[in-house]
């Protein structure tokens, strides 16, 4: 890769991770005004399409950029020292937003199906999880403690 295709790869999957990063910290403040409105009233069905669009539309999509020009660039010889500890650690935890992108894709459908049993609460508390995750993953791969 020149180092010329490097830096667009790289400016890409950071536009991917943005992107990614938005709707993984919207999509459970949506889930918490959801919460509060009546089931089948006009609210909750608009609500339902902001959610599934936002999913569908955004959310997946830049999640799959993320990966695809993420390991573009961990396969790029000479990108990354994979002796370091950090790398590791980041990886992990980028599975770990994954996994969150999964549990918010489930919470979506129990709306669509009305078999939300969840507080308004837990969603306040999952909208954190993603945030701390970014703030980990950020230094790790600026810092690169270990």
């Amino acid at each position: 890769m020149t180092p010329e295709g490097y830096l667009w790869i790289k400016a890409l999957h950071i536009i991917a991770v943005i992107a990614w990063m938005a709707g993984l910290l919207y999509l459970p403040r949506l889930l918490v005004y959801h919460c509060a409105a009546p089931p089948g009233s006009a609210r909750s069905e608009m609500l339902k399409v902001m959610e599934r669009r936002l999913l569908r539309a955004i959310m997946t999509p830049a999640m799959i950029a993320a990966f695809v020009f993420g390991v573009w660039l961990l396969l790029a010889p000479g990108v990354v020292d994979w002796s370091g500890g950090w790398i590791h650690a980041k990886l992990a935890l980028v599975l770990g937003l994954a996994a969150e992108h999964g549990m918010m894709a489930k919470w979506c459908r129990d709306f669509s199906a009305g078999r939300n049993r969840r507080s308004q609460r837990f969603y306040r508390i999952a909208n954190e999880l993603p945030t701390v995750l970014m703030i980990a993953i950020v230094i790790l791969v600026v810092v690169k403690p270990f």
